[in-house]
Order: structure tokens, then sequence, then C-alpha cells
């Protein structure tokens, strides 16, 4: 695929003192005009049914009373102190906003809802022009999320366009660091793939691995992302044996990584949990294709469950740990030859459920005390509990 630059003037920039009429045509030709705000009593209204409905589905009913101190004009202040502290409270608004949109549009596409997660991704790239300027690399989360919710939607044309745009800012920046290139390499493999140009798909999510190997390491969640579509493109060649063993690879890489992180007592940051919600995405996906498999591979299946409940239990989402018994693996699970066995993990969470009304949610001083009982194996339950709860008291 051949991707040239598109001017930026594609998503114009609204604080851009130009002539009105200039700054309409933008706006229309990117398909926005009249959609900034929907409701009446909003400072302003759109022309659109269909806009104003799908707009409002997406995202206008999270930021609307963000957007009116933003879209409303005010006297000038009389002094600079005055002027310097608006404008901080002005940015600040701004890059709210962006987190909200961009954050709601992500969920939107990992629940499949890629027409509605367009409206988000636009007002995220909106808001990231005019905080950060058309030319900046923060623009290329965006558009990348931009590209995958209008693929996904059908609109494949449009998705080249926002490609084209990410991949022009990377190339005019050659101080741009892998964590961003990775992106990028992962958005044209999926959009190759979406296309049927499987072999392109396949040099672009190799780059992927590569370079999100390189960023975050060769176990990172990161990369086990772009060896989980490289194996999707794999079983659309019907090379069986490769997508298997790739699988295979996914979920040892996530046991590998939450394993880490239960054994140093320590619960997702914030900056990372995106990236383990994309985990138990991936691994979902892989436990249907086990599931489906004309030959079955218990032990297999059993990994991906363990992986599965360790990302709940890390994400806090402690009810769902146990979901895998459901599939009748316990036997298996427990089989299965881990640092922190499928036992030890039950037992966790049920410490963490105990605690919850001693600590007020989680306490990872609590928790560092239950977990070292735990996997030393000092301990029955009862009193595991019972020194939690004797620290949670001192706390």
């Amino acid at each position: 695929m051949s991707l040239r630059p598109f001017p930026t003037q594609t998503i114009p920039s609204f604080y851009d003192k130009t002539q009105d009429g200039g700054r309409e045509k933008a706006k229309d030709e990117a398909g926005l005009k009249g959609r900034d705000l929907c409701k009446p009593n909003c400072v302003g209204s759109c022309d659109d049914k269909d806009h104003q409905k799908a707009d409002w589905v997406s995202i206008h009913k999270q930021i609307c009373q963000l957007l009116v101190p933003i879209r409303t004009s005010l006297p000038c202040p009389p002094t600079e102190r005055e002027r310097k502290h608006g404008m901080e409270q002005l940015l600040r608004r701004q890059k709210h906003i962006i987190d909200v949109a961009y954050s709601t549009a992500q969920e939107l596409v990992w629940a499949g809802k890629h027409e509605e997660a367009r409206p988000a991704a636009l007002h995220a790239l909106r808001f990231s022009i005019e905080v950060y300027g058309p030319d900046s690399l923060q623009l290329v989360p965006a558009y990348l999320l931009l590209a995958e919710a209008s693929a996904g939607a059908g609109h494949l044309p449009e998705a080249s366009k926002y490609l084209s745009q990410a991949e022009w800012l990377i190339l005019r920046a050659p101080d741009c660091s892998a964590a961003v290139q990775y992106k990028l390499h992962r958005s044209l493999g999926l959009f190759c793939a979406a296309k049927g140009d499987l072999e392109r798909a396949l040099y672009h999510l190799a780059n992927d691995v590569y370079l999100a190997s390189s960023a975050f390491g060769l176990k990172s969640i990161e990369a086990s992302g772009g060896y989980f579509h490289m194996a999707d493109v794999f079983l659309r060649q019907n090379k069986l044996d490769i997508a298997n063993s790739l699988y295979a690879e996914v979920v040892l890489n996530v046991l590998s990584c939450t394993q880490t992180y239960i054994q140093q007592d320590s619960f997702i940051p914030n900056a990372a949990e995106a990236q383990q919600v994309e985990g138990i995405r991936v691994l979902s996906a892989i436990l249907d294709i086990r599931e489906q498999a004309p030959t079955q591979q218990p032990g297999e299946t059993a990994r991906v469950l363990h992986a599965l409940a360790m990302l709940h239990y890390l994400l806090m989402d402690i009810p769902k740990v146990g979901f895998a018994q459901g599939y009748g693996a316990g036997e298996l699970l427990n089989s299965i030859p881990m640092l922190v066995s499928w036992s030890q993990l039950l037992l966790l969470s049920r410490i963490q459920l105990e605690m919850r009304p001693l600590c007020s949610g989680y306490c990872s001083k609590s928790q560092a005390a239950a977990a070292a009982c735990v996997l030393e194996g000092q301990f029955q339950v009862t009193d595991s509990l019972l020194l939690v709860s004797e620290e949670a008291a001192v706390l």
C-alpha cells in the first residue's frame, strides 16, 4: 500500500484565527460542520439528525457541559496574571476532554461499536490539534484510533487517510520512539489484513513485534498483541501450526507478566491498565479459538483460563477470578506448574474479598502479608485472614 501524506487541514483547529469562510469549508470537508455541540441548551446545535444522534450516543453526553466554558466567549482579563491563569485553566480543560474522548472511543472500539466510536475519536483528534498543534506526534494515537474505528465500520478510504496522516507525522520526527512506531505498524498491519493483503499485513505486524519488544521487552503484553494479530493472519492462511504456536506464545507471555506483578504484591498502575484490558480481550479471543478447534488441547485451554483469571485479579475485578471453575477445569488448572498456582490465586482472591470491609478497598500492606503467608505456605486460610485483619486494624 502506497501511503502519501494528506494536508493537516483535514481536521482543522477551531482556535485558528483564519477567515470564517475557510474554517467552515474545512469543517464541512471533514464532515464535522455543525457537530461541535448538539443540544439546545449548549453553545451550538447540529443541523444533521443522524450526526446529532451518533455524536450524542458516542461522546457528547459526557463532554457537553465541559464544552460550555471552552466555547463561550469571555471578556479579556485585565491583567497578565489573570490571562495566564485563564490559559492554564483552558489547557487543563482541553486535555481532560482529550482523555475522556479518547478513552471513550477506545472502549467503544474494544466493544465492537466502531461506528459509535468515530465521533468520540474525532473529538479527541480535534482537541489534540488545538492543544498540541497540527504537526505534533501527540496526534498519532488519535489518528490511529480513528483509523481503527473507520476500518471496523467499513470506511476503508477514510481509514487510509488517517493512517497516512499518522505515518507522515512519524516520518517527520526522526527521534520518534519505538513505543509510538510499533502502534503505527500494528494499525497498518490490521488495515492490510482488513483489505485482504495478508503478506503485507505480516510485514507490518513483524515490525510491530520487533519495535514493541525493543521498547517494552520480549515477554511484554505490548509485544504479545503483535504475536496475536500475526497468529490471526496465519490462521486465515490455514497455517494452523504457526498460528497455534503464536497463540501459545501470547498466553505464556501474559502469564509471565502477571505472575511478576503478583509476586511483587502490586496491582496494575493506571497507565498500564489499558494494555491489561486489551490483554483480556486477546485472551478471550484465544479461548474461543481453543474451544472451537477440531482437536482439543486441554492443557493450552487451562493456561488461557489461568492467564485470564490473573489479569482479572490484577485489575481488581476479584469476582471474575473464579470464572474458570465454570469450565470444569479446576483439577487441570491445579496440575499446571506455576509460580502462582491456581489454588493460591483463588486464596488470594478470597483474602481480597474478606479485606474489603476492613480496608475500604485494597490495602497493599495487608495484601503483602497475606500473599507472603499463602505463597510460603506458613498458615491456613483462617490464620492468613486473621493476620491481614490485624494489620488492617493497625492501618
